[in-house]
């Protein structure tokens, strides 16, 4: 079985060989990524897991908070912001999972459109066809699920902004009810709507990343027939 070391190095000199363009991730966690790696790795070898995120990589909107570093929510204006005192509680939740958090990924913003265009930081381009708009405001978190950058991406959602990028880019994407999931240490669009939502290439994924958020304990999915509905 492949190490989750490995697979973030093939990742990482993946994103390395376009650098000069990059407009999916606009920041990149190279040491702490392999660090938890190498700890998810050595969990592994023990036979001891922290659940089913335990080694998976993740990436996070350009909404979220990061200890040490200013959240710029995809704006020039705020790179010289006040650096964040600790991680967003989603950020802190999932690294104690075990989630191997690679980057930050591209965004609309201020989480303005569903276009998923940024004027400063570069569109990335859809996923099937980089000539064709990924959709937003969750733009870099649609594209690095459906290109396998990463195997989760976290977005936001106030009116389809998980799942607008989700369906452009073809993967799965969920919007939780609102406030199920704390929004502390997230770069608000509206207090009263604003949902945290995770997108993947399964609905497995999905519900296994919104448990976790949500501090719950995330369990297997029961199947559901579908023969009989109509």
């Amino acid at each position: 079985m492949q190490s989750v070391r490995d697979r973030l190095e093939i990742l990482l000199s993946r994103l390395a060989a376009r650098a000069n363009d990059e407009r999916v991730f606009v920041r990149l966690y190279r040491e702490a990524a392999r660090a938890a790696a190498e700890a998810a790795d050595a969990r592994r070898k023990a036979g001891v897991t922290l659940g089913p995120l335990d080694g998976t990589i993740v990436s996070i909107k350009d909404l979220f908070d990061i200890a040490g570093e200013p959240t710029t929510a995809g704006s020039l204006m705020l790179r010289t912001a006040t650096p964040a005192l600790r991680d967003a509680a989603i950020v802190r939740r999932l690294r104690q999972a075990g989630a191997v958090i690679l980057g930050k990924t591209n965004m609309t913003e201020f989480a303005f459109t569903a276009i998923g265009d940024n004027q400063h930081y570069g569109t990335p381009g859809n996923a099937s066809d980089a000539s064709l708009i990924p959709g937003g405001s969750s733009s870099g978190a649609g594209v690095s699920v459906a290109e396998g950058t990463c195997d989760i991406a976290i977005g936001s959602d106030t009116g389809g902004s998980v799942r607008i990028p989700a369906s452009l880019n073809g993967v799965v994407g969920f919007k939780p009810t609102a406030r199920r999931v704390p929004l502390a240490g997230a770069f608000p669009l509206s207090a009263t709507l604003d949902s945290i939502g995770p997108l993947a290439r399964s609905v497995a994924d999905c519900a296994a990343a919104d448990a976790v958020m949500a501090g719950e304990e995330p369990a297997a999915l029961r199947p559901i027939p579908l023969a009989d509905l109509r």
